[in-house]
């Protein structure tokens, strides 16, 4: 369990029994759009507030289950920031479309988790109740198409599916802007500078070897397993920059 998933995941619960024993705290805290010029601070705290246990429990899953591998690739700092705005953001979009209703639950920050997990594990397959296999990137597809459908054609569900668009856009959004950003950063040394390549690869190679697997979660082990034979396979060359950064924050973890 990663330190802000963990974070989230007991915060929503302990919200949740507060809100059970005293349900004026629900209403003081939701997002209502025509109101939210007056209590700004319900953009976020909708997001920890949930409508019944079902509710809290579906998100809370799909929390524990793709939340700890995203953090560990953006970072923890950048993923609490992601989470938050993803939050944000479903909370605009269903401005733009409810402006009178009320709003609970972290459905759209939620959502913009699973497409990020998408995003960078598309072909990893997700067992749906534990038998019906799914590739990621077909589970994240489908949640845009159903909440598009649903939208379009005006579900009266009780479900806000605007704000799951509104999560899953500005996942997108912020994970095209922080890859880029990412690569901006990257400095290239002067030739009196530079460092060998060969002996770069070389102590970042050390550096990799020594993780311990025994002590990493085990989708972050599997991880580090994956890479580690493709720079025996085709060199630490090969590696994309975020694929580096995630070896070398393991590494420095421990």
């Amino acid at each position: 369990m990663t330190p802000w998933v963990q974070r989230l995941l007991l915060a929503n619960v302990v919200i949740y029994l507060l809100t059970s024993f005293n349900p004026g705290l629900r209403s003081d805290f939701a997002f209502i759009p025509v109101l939210a010029i007056f209590r700004p601070w319900t953009l976020v705290t909708y997001a920890f507030l949930h409508a019944n246990l079902a509710h809290i429990f579906f998100n809370m899953l799909m929390l524990f289950f793709f939340g700890p591998r995203l953090e560990e690739r953006l970072g923890s700092r950048t993923f609490i920031w992601f989470y938050v705005l993803c939050g944000v953001g479903g909370a605009l979009l269903f401005f733009a479309f409810s402006p009178t209703a009320a709003v609970v639950g972290a459905s759209g920050a939620v959502y913009g988790v699973v497409l990020g997990f998408a995003r960078y594990w598309p072909r990893e397959e997700i067992y749906i109740w534990g038998v019906l296999p799914i590739q990621a990137r077909m589970l994240a597809l489908f949640m845009v198409a159903s909440s598009l459908f649903a939208g379009v054609a005006g579900a009266q569900d009780g479900i806000a599916h605007s704000a799951h668009l509104g999560g899953l856009a500005t996942g997108w959004l912020f994970l095209r802007a922080w890859e880029r950003r990412r690569h901006r950063r990257v400095v290239v040394r002067t030739p009196s500078t530079q460092v060998a390549p060969e002996a770069t690869d070389a102590d970042a190679l050390t550096r990799w070897d020594a993780i311990p697997r025994d002590r990493l979660h085990e989708i972050n082990r599997e991880e580090v397993d994956f890479l580690l034979r493709k720079v025996r396979k085709v060199g630490p060359r090969a590696l994309t920059p975020d694929e580096r950064a995630f070896l070398d924050r393991m590494a420095k973890t421990f």
